[in-house]
């Protein structure tokens, strides 16, 4: 493989994590010993927030009327398409039972779990659509009790009322007004509305990810995440202009959100790097100071000689968003393997999925693309397996069962099929033993 790094990253997602883990660990230890009042003081230190922790209905309410009808026209179009396509992902997996062999049944059931707790970023950015992107699809899963939280604001009076109203319109049960590590461990710990969460759902900060991580395991959480990546799949034919703004789109994010581009022509490359700086000095000041940090520190520009080769840099990446605007676009959709998302061709873009076009936005990162797929209602579903048996499916599976278990030296396991011989089969010999003929 002949790769060119036209510019390389000095830095990876993962600086500073010892740090982060550090503060989590201490955070969540003090929170589950000593409850809703410590986590009543962190929301106070680190949120400063001493309002009420459970939003009330006339604070749901209040919210409506400070949300323009466009914005909620916006937001109902975005949640439609959201569940909508989460409720076709339902219908994608099924009930069944089949008969294995004569008399022998096996099944699977759908069980949705009983609480999610969602997690929606309220810090630097109004995340409206994060609140969709969670709440909505663990609707559309049949979860029964959603817990949502995000960190509330003295200037707001509590959580941003766009963010208030959507966790609303999309049906959470439970509205905490807490940020932080604090938020995500008073729902994992049952903290304020008495249900503990089943599953952590939702972006966040690297506190936020580094708590979700550290509780997996005690509750199911979504996925491993990081910084927000983007990767761009470029040649000659795309529009400089578009890719460059597409690439400062998700660098906005923070300050360590990589974003990256593969081409197969030099001349593109040089273009779009041109045009990188001279747009991120034009947003405004809290976007140019993320956009230009993480550009500098994070970003890459990878030059491939072939398409393949492209297809395998972008797979090694295993990007959370990844685009591709070429010419051969279904090549790369049918060669590509390892991604979170992906965007075919100029017409669309992340942010759409980011927003509104119906895709989940909560994406696997730091390589997790290699294994797992985004926020989906399957995560908040348990498929668990079934299995019934007549008496003569007994004369064969009990009988194996019991030869497999004395191989294994479980002679427990080997007598739970030998009693039942003995019951169904009273007047036969069966051979219990894998080693005798």
């Amino acid at each position: 493989m002949a790769i060119e790094y036209l510019k390389k990253a000095t830095k990876k997602p993962t600086t500073g994590e010892d740090q982060t883990r550090d503060t989590v660990s201490g955070i969540l230890k003090d929170i589950e010993e000593f409850g809703e009042k410590k986590a009543i003081e962190y929301g106070n230190k680190l949120d400063g927030w001493d309002g009420d922790i459970i939003v009330s209905k006339d604070a749901i309410e209040e919210s409506a009327t400070k949300v323009t009808q466009q914005l909620k026209d916006d937001l109902q179009f975005a949640f439609d398409r959201v569940y909508g396509f989460a409720r076709k992902q339902m219908e994608s997996i099924q009930e069944f039972e089949v008969e294995l062999s004569p008399g022998l049944w096996a099944g699977q059931k759908l069980i949705p779990m009983n609480t999610a707790g969602c997690y929606v970023p309220g810090g630097r950015y109004a995340h409206v659509a994060s609140a969709i992107m969670s709440i909505a699809t663990a609707k559309a899963a049949g979860v029964e009790n959603i817990v949502a939280c995000s960190t509330p604001k003295k200037e707001h009076g509590g959580i941003h009322p766009a963010i208030l109203y959507t966790m609303n319109l999309c049906g959470a049960d439970h509205i905490l007004a807490m940020g932080g590590v604090q938020g995500i461990a008073s729902m994992a710990f049952g903290l304020f509305t008495g249900s503990r969460a089943d599953i952590l759902v939702g972006p966040g900060n690297k506190y936020v990810a580094e708590a979700k991580r550290m509780l997996f395991g005690r509750v199911g959480i979504d996925l491993f995440a990081g910084p927000t990546e983007i990767l761009i799949i470029a040649d000659e034919t795309a529009d400089p202009e578009i890719v460059a703004v597409d690439l400062v789109g998700q660098a906005e994010h923070g300050i360590d959100s990589p974003a990256w581009l593969v081409t197969t022509n030099r001349d593109f490359a040089n273009k779009v790097m041109d045009r990188m700086q001279p747009l991120i000095e034009a947003l405004p000041d809290v976007q140019r100071e993320a956009a230009n940090n993480a550009w500098r520190d994070f970003g890459e520009v990878v030059l491939c000689d072939t398409d393949e080769e492209a297809a395998k840099v972008s797979d090694q990446y295993a990007p959370e968003h990844l685009e591709v605007q070429t010419k051969n676009l279904d090549w790369y959709t049918n060669r590509l393997k390892n991604y979170g998302s992906l965007f075919v061709g100029e017409e669309t873009t992340v942010a759409f999925g980011d927003k509104c076009s119906g895709t989940n936005h909560i994406l696997p990162t730091k390589e997790a693309g290699r294994y797992t797929g985004g926020l989906s209602v399957h995560k908040f579903i348990k498929i668990v397996t079934t299995q019934r048996a007549t008496e003569e499916a007994n004369r064969d599976v009990a009988a194996i069962t019991a030869r497999i278990s004395r191989l294994e030296g479980m002679e427990a396991h080997a007598r739970t099929g030998d009693i039942r011989l003995a019951k169904y089969f009273p007047d036969e010999t069966f051979n219990l033993r894998a080693n005798e003929s």
